[in-house]
């Protein structure tokens, strides 16, 4: 569904950088110029933006086929582990030992070893930053006594969330073995932004994923994580949420911004890269705020939040106000901060 163009915001200057492949930003200018937003094409084969304040969406474009979320999966796992903490089924600390079905399960990983034993605070980060298929399979089975347990009270959450078009299978966004679609996870951008919009409201997920880098386990252990959101330090306000791929589901991005007391949702699935799904993501946050008027409600949490945020500084301005004259160029101000993208990566 594509929503009128009435409703659409404008291309600013930093856009454009952007479908050339840099994200330049001037400290202290704003962006200004209008434009129409582009149809959907090779970037996504589904896109939201929506206002976490209120829910509304403000851009949505083919969002009406199911596909696999690949790791975004693991926000609902997130969700669900919240849920038993609070209600005091378990706690941050309760231990979880290590299975050998929790080590085998393969993909992205910490490399869990059977025996170990690890607090669910430990593998909350492990599974939020690293995107480590084996801490959310024992995180899973620990919380619900066995996995396929744990997945109906996914897949509870996601009708209680109104998540219609969605359907959990694993605790993990892998694929099933025979590889098809069908049999797999399978939900829609905007099912993902009200998945999105719950965590940010109603819990502290932006302490995991705000997270760049963290060391796993004791000391001595040698893992360090690195989180596969590219957007985080680079774009003003990113702290979260979760990246995902896999050859099914292609590179898809939930990201979620907060700037001078507004919050902003973006979903894209099925990008053909992770490059290409980063400059797109960055480009629907600025237009999403670009987009709430100004009289647009503040985010007010209502779930307990993070005492500190261990994200980098920006090196990005505040979100484009679009007025009469466009902002110069990066290339005719000195004072302008270029950076580029990494390259993409192959799998996550």
């Amino acid at each position: 569904m594509i929503f009128p163009r009435l409703a659409r915001p404008a291309l600013s200057p930093a856009t454009l950088l952007l479908v050339a492949g840099t994200l330049a930003f001037a400290p202290g200018t704003q962006a200004k110029s209008r434009a129409p937003v582009p149809e959907a094409g090779p970037a996504y084969k589904g896109a939201v933006v929506m206002d976490a304040a209120t829910g509304k969406v403000l851009f949505e474009d083919h969002d009406g086929e199911t596909s696999p979320p690949a790791s975004m999966t693991k926000l609902m796992t997130f969700a669900v582990i919240h849920d038993r903490i609070a209600s005091g089924a378990m706690t941050l600390q309760t231990p979880v030992t290590v299975t050998a079905a929790d080590s085998r399960i393969g993909g992205t990983q910490v490399w869990l070893k059977q025996g170990e034993v690890f607090p669910v605070e430990e593998l909350l980060y492990a599974v939020m930053i690293q995107s480590a298929n084996d801490a959310a399979y024992a995180l899973a089975r620990t919380a619900a006594g066995t996995v396929p347990a744990f997945v109906e009270l996914m897949n509870a959450k996601a009708r209680e969330l109104g998540m219609t078009r969605t359907t959990f299978r694993t605790p993990h966004g892998l694929p099933p073995a025979n590889r098809r679609l069908a049999e797999g996870d399978l939900t829609t951008p905007h099912d993902f932004a009200l998945l999105c919009r719950h965590l940010v409201l109603r819990t502290d997920v932006t302490k995991y994923t705000s997270v760049k880098r963290r060391p796993f386990g004791p000391p001595g252990r040698g893992t360090m994580m690195d989180n596969h959101d590219h957007l985080l330090g680079r774009v003003q306000g990113v702290d979260g949420l979760k990246t995902g791929f896999t050859n099914g589901a292609a590179f898809c991005l939930s990201a979620t911004a907060l700037r001078n007391g507004r919050r902003i949702i973006v979903v894209v699935m099925g990008s053909p890269d992770s490059r290409t799904r980063d400059l797109k993501v960055a480009d629907l946050i600025e237009q999403g705020f670009a987009m709430l008027p100004p009289n647009s409600p503040k985010f007010v949490p209502e779930g307990p939040q993070p005492a500190t945020i261990e994200v980098e500084a920006s090196p990005v301005s505040a979100a484009p106000v679009p007025t009469a004259q466009p902002a110069a160029a990066p290339e005719d101000n000195p004072n302008a901060i270029k950076f580029s993208l990494p390259e993409p990566r192959k799998k996550k």
